[in-house]
């Protein structure tokens, strides 16, 4: 089954990435062998062009986009579902000002509008985290506050405000767990889109900064002739791994959102 594939796939890498610290055979950011050498018996996937070891490297650069994608995850999540929590159960003037800021935001280009705060703020792995957590958020918002649109007419939600529950109960307590469901699915595309994001503003050099290791600056050093054609070690690891993140963590999602929504059966 592709999920389970994915899930192993993943507590692989996730578990390297991890261990890094004790599984890397070299300092990632030390020059330790021959300038773009390639892969050996001492270096597994060569060296860099400054003689830094590769495989080292790319241990400390899953782990930094492991780290970027989770924690741009988490914001925009905890973001978008408070927003949308609070635009649903209230409704009215609070959902109308929600509402149009979330389409405002919506509106622009996606990637623009993360080219355009990675330029503003300086480059560097919390800016990203934040620019993303906070570009993320208005697909959740979006859901979930449709979904408490619908919880809200249920009885068992009316009963809690007739039986004069706390509003912290009744928002926390009966209409977030049930809507639990279509966080987690739509949580796995933004991890997914997070880490592509990352990879692609680090390679524009607007990311992660040199001398740290990322997926994305990885591949910015692959962009001379002389690497792409006869230096493949350098960017075909990085690059694949990024594919293999991605898919990866797109099989768990499409297997979370089969599992846990019974209308796509």
């Amino acid at each position: 089954h592709l999920a389970t594939i994915g899930l192993l796939v993943l507590a692989v890498l996730g578990g390297g990435a991890i261990l890094a610290p004790v599984l890397a055979p070299y300092d990632p950011e030390a020059i330790v062998g021959p300038f773009a050498s390639a892969p050996s018996r001492d270096f597994w996937l060569g060296t860099d062009q400054i003689g830094r070891d590769v495989f080292s490297r790319l241990l400390y650069a899953m782990r930094v986009s492991l780290l970027v994608g989770v924690m741009a995850t988490l914001i925009s999540t905890l973001v978008g579902v408070i927003l949308g929590l609070v635009a649903g159960y209230f409704g009215g003037i609070l959902d109308m000002v929600i509402m149009r800021f979330t389409d405002m935001v919506m509106s622009f280009p996606y990637i623009l509008l993360v080219l355009v705060a990675a330029s503003i703020f300086k480059p560097g792995m919390w800016s990203i985290i934040l620019i993303l957590g906070f570009v993320d958020w208005p697909g959740i918002a979006r859901l979930v506050r449709g979904n408490v649109l619908n919880l809200r007419e249920t009885n068992f939600v009316k009963s809690n405000i007739v039986a004069g529950m706390p509003l912290r109960h009744i928002l926390f307590s009966e209409i977030l767990p049930n809507t639990v469901a279509p966080i987690l699915v739509y949580a796995t595309s933004v991890l997914a889109l997070s880490m592509l994001d990352e990879a692609a503003l680090s390679f524009l050099g607007m990311g992660v900064q040199p001398p740290t290791a990322s997926l994305g600056n990885m591949l910015n050093g692959a962009q001379s002739l002389t690497v792409l054609t006869r230096q493949p070690w350098l960017w075909i690891p990085p690059g694949l791994l990024i594919v293999v993140l991605v898919m990866a963590i797109n099989f768990i999602g499409d297997a979370l959102r089969d599992a846990l929504d019974p209308n796509s059966k």
